[in-house]
């Protein structure tokens, strides 16, 4: 049961081209946002689509796979735990982001 204590799945569609970074240390780092959709029907009856976007980043192997075949738009499937940090933007102000670290993606569609 331990291993559902901070859990992500996702399926959605890539929203951006990743940004891959090539580390000091030597390891890449792969980061792109995924778009996933929720709809219901409202009151009157009308379709709503609910678009929420999601923050993704990846390491290592991982990050060379979404380098080389995912790009805008790609349906990925993606695993991964809920991760949140903070930061200074330049002008001194406090900064908070939440992340999904990828640990498995699945590439879905066509």
């Amino acid at each position: 049961m331990s291993t559902l204590r901070n859990t992500v799945q996702l399926i959605g569609h890539v929203g951006n081209d990743p940004e891959i970074l090539n580390l000091d240390s030597g390891k890449k780092l792969a980061k792109f946002s995924v778009a996933t959709n929720e709809s219901y029907k409202n009151a009157k009856g009308e379709k709503i689509t609910d678009t929420q976007w999601h923050n993704i980043i990846a390491w290592g192997k991982t990050a060379e796979l979404i380098e080389n075949y995912v790009p805008k738009g790609k349906e990925v499937g993606i695993e991964g735990k809920l991760t949140s940090r903070s930061y200074e933007d330049k002008d001194g102000i406090k900064r908070y982001v939440t992340e999904v670290v990828c640990n498995e993606i699945l590439l879905l569609g066509k």
